[in-house]
């Protein structure tokens, strides 16, 4: 969908097949252009949020089908809310509701106007940008193999205008930060048979912005380096493993890099240790921190943020073959630590130890955060309102936990202590892959901070239960939310850029 802002209204623009927004504030009186416009219809607008129950709630509205004295075909009176409270998250509401309603209404043309509005929580240019980065988000589609859609299921919405600013500053970055969530979209959302560790890294080498340096290594270099515990969880596979590295140099030459890690199992069938028949399918998403990792790194480089950030994706399919790795089995991971895999299903950890081993070998940062669809103990904890976080900095913990409060990706800190730690030590290793079924986020959390080196600042996101939706909101579908992308960019922005 093309985004367009102008200052003011085309004259001469042929309005006959188009959509117009205006507002209304809450309690339902007419603002800005509306009140113009209203005067127009004779009063028509007006009379609708008379008989509507329309109270001008945020994204709700009302519709007016070719209302007499205006050239458009379909006005909509969107509700603002209390102005003095319609800030940056209010306007993103409203352009992804904008653009949930018209996507496939047959309209192929929307213009929002904003003129004349004032008392905002936020500037006219950055409500604009807000308009159109939600309107973006939620315009998105995942239809490539759809082949029966009936004609009125296709998008037709092309083009949405935004009238009473030039294009806003802020414009750019958003539309980058857009673009990275779609590649996460993209990438949770493709099947097994078409996503596995080298089709994903294939994937977003296609997708990557020019400066971001994509690379890979396979299980030659895996064994070499003694990532025995990734290697373990991959044993099953037909599929071969892969380490994606992703690095944007935007900052200081030779500055230490802001890490970011993600475990991309591509496909999940619990290993040896079967998962369940009803659901299985959903694991094709289990991949879902390697893909907000990738991004994130997308969105950071289109923008051409001021900063060096490393991402590291560990991809892998854990698959039940008769080479797959048993319970029972220990394994020995690129630290030196061994593991008791007791049950195969616990394989994320498994891939992550290694990885972030790797990472902190590598790239000596000073701060690393890792993304995981790690445990459906997190789906039972916070639901799909809030991913998990765990952190062994405070400070740290509060820049995450703000970023994503920020943009809508919500996190909640857990708990970690020697109690829990102890809930994994094993008879015969240094330590077990799982522990009781009590605190089970909070065990995995636990098992992946014994491989974080003293002094490098490190949180985890257990973001199970917010990659994929089972209904549509405010700014996604159903499916593949991109939850991760805007959450981390921000972290960067707020945290490192022009530190």
């Amino acid at each position: 969908m093309q985004i367009i802002f102008a200052a003011h209204a085309d004259a001469h623009a042929d309005a006959t097949s188009a959509t117009h927004v205006v507002f209304a504030a809450k309690g339902g009186a007419l603002v800005g252009s509306a009140v113009a416009l209203d005067a127009a219809a004779g009063g028509a607008l007006a009379r609708a949020v008379g008989t509507a129950r329309f109270e001008g709630d945020a994204a709700a509205f009302v519709e007016l089908l070719a209302p007499a004295g205006v050239s458009a075909a379909r006005v909509l009176v969107a509700g603002l809310g209390d102005p003095a409270k319609a800030d940056a998250a209010v306007f993103e509401r409203i352009g992804g509701a904008v653009a949930a309603r018209l996507l496939t209404s047959g309209a192929t043309a929307v213009t929002v106007d904003l003129t004349g509005l004032d008392g905002l929580a936020v500037a006219l240019d950055e409500a604009a940008a807000r308009l159109a980065h939600g309107a973006t988000l939620r315009a998105y589609r995942f239809d490539k193999y759809r082949t029966t859609m009936k004609p009125n299921q296709h998008p037709t919405l092309a083009a949405l205008t935004v009238v009473g600013v030039d294009t806003p500053p802020a414009a750019a970055a958003l539309d980058a930060v857009a673009r990275g969530v779609a590649v996460t979209r993209d990438l949770v959302s493709e099947p097994a048979n078409i996503l596995y560790p080298e089709s994903f890294v294939a994937h977003v080498r296609a997708a990557a912005p020019d400066g971001l340096i994509v690379e890979a290594f396979g299980e030659d270099e895996m064994r070499r380096l003694g990532m025995g515990a990734l290697l373990g969880v991959s044993q099953g596979s037909a599929r071969e493993a892969q380490v994606l590295t992703l690095r944007w140099n935007g900052g200081e030459a030779g500055a230490t890099p802001v890490v970011l890690v993600g475990k991309g199992v591509t496909f999940d069938t619990g290993g040896i240790s079967l998962k369940q028949p009803p659901g299985m399918e959903d694991m094709k998403w289990d991949m879902g921190g390697a893909g907000a990792v990738a991004g994130a790194m997308v969105a950071l480089a289109a923008r051409g943020a001021k900063v060096n950030v490393v991402g590291v994706c560990g991809l892998v399919e854990n698959m039940p073959d008769g080479l797959a790795q048993r319970p029972g089995d220990v394994v020995r991971t690129m630290s030196g630590q061994t593991v008791e895999v007791i049950n195969t299903d616990a394989e994320g950890r498994l891939v992550l130890c290694d990885v972030l081993w790797w990472a902190q070998e590598t790239f000596k940062p000073a701060v690393i955060v890792d993304l995981a669809t790690l445990t459906g103990a997190m789906i039972v904890s916070l639901g799909h309102e809030h991913g998990g976080l765990f952190a062994n900095d405070d400070g740290l913990a509060a820049q995450l936990t703000a970023a994503g409060a920020a943009v809508g990706d919500k996190l909640w800190r857990m708990p970690m202590g020697e109690a829990y730690d102890k809930m994994i030590e094993s008879a015969i290793a240094d330590m077990k892959n799982i522990g009781p079924r009590e605190g089970g986020s909070i065990t995995a959390a636990q098992f992946i901070a014994r491989f974080i080196k003293p002094g490098v600042h490190w949180a985890h996101l257990d973001i199970a239960g917010m990659v994929w939706a089972s209904k549509d909101d405010a700014l996604w579908a159903k499916g593949a939310t991109g939850y991760g992308v805007r959450l981390l960019d921000r972290f960067v922005a707020d945290n490192f850029e022009g530190v």
